[in-house]
């Protein structure tokens, strides 16, 4: 087993899907630290017991982080190690994570970010699109702002990264047809390392087409979209 460092936030990435996926390091640290941090105790109780690992959990979520920040950082001053996840991915990537490292290297006290899975960069290797220059966007805002955003990323000549849900991927494929060219190409995929991954690529009207056709559509999504040539 690995050993951690008292007074020592760890940055833990989780699978996005494959259990295959998680690191013996990422195990390693679940196990020697003193506490873990979880966005949802119980989705990660499920990924604890299949690794079998015993070490307790404390809920860290975007609704109480303001709260819970001060605490945490207190217990590293008293030397304790304590891992940060999320549901899945990599914490701080569009999930909780920012504000306590943030505060944490503040305090002078040392952070240590493992490597491990994330979302986007499957989709985008997946797309075919330039990876030589690329942005992530992350999720848009749902209302105000968003046609702001929209209307940067139809000038951005750069690969540009988005996650998005289920449920708004058809409106934002249609806000994306209306400020780009219509033959922009995109790549949506979704259900990444799962049993039903699947990625749809193609021009914008393309996709917009084959995924409107559809009467659900399930799984967190990630679209990468071509620059502006």
């Amino acid at each position: 087993m690995g050993e951690t460092e008292g007074g020592k936030l760890y940055l833990v990435p989780t699978p996005i899907g494959n259990l295959g996926d998680m690191t013996i390091r990422a195990i390693e640290v679940l196990n020697g630290v003193d506490l873990i941090l979880a966005e949802d105790t119980r989705t990660t109780g499920k990924l604890l017991k299949h690794f079998e690992i015993a070490t307790p959990q404390k809920s860290y979520h975007i609704h109480n982080e303001h709260k819970v920040v001060d605490a945490v950082t207190a217990d590293l001053s008293l030397g304790k190690s304590i891992a940060l996840v999320s549901d899945a991915g990599t914490p701080g990537i569009s999930d909780p994570g920012f504000l306590l490292v943030r505060k944490v290297l503040e305090e002078g006290l040392p952070v240590e970010a493992l490597p491990g899975a994330t979302a986007f960069v499957p989709a985008l290797l997946k797309s075919g699109f330039p990876t030589d220059r690329f942005c992530f966007e992350g999720f848009l805002p749902h209302k105000k702002g968003r046609k702001t955003r929209i209307e940067e990323i139809a000038l951005e000549k750069r690969t540009i990264v988005l996650y998005e849900s289920p449920h708004r991927i058809i409106k934002l494929l249609a806000q994306l047809q209306d400020q780009l060219d219509a033959e922009r190409k995109v790549s949506v995929s979704r259900e990444l390392t799962k049993l039903h991954e699947e990625t749809v690529t193609g021009t914008l009207n393309e996709v917009y087409e084959t995924l409107n056709a559809r009467d659900v559509i399930k799984g967190e999504i990630v679209v990468v979209i071509e620059g502006r040539k």
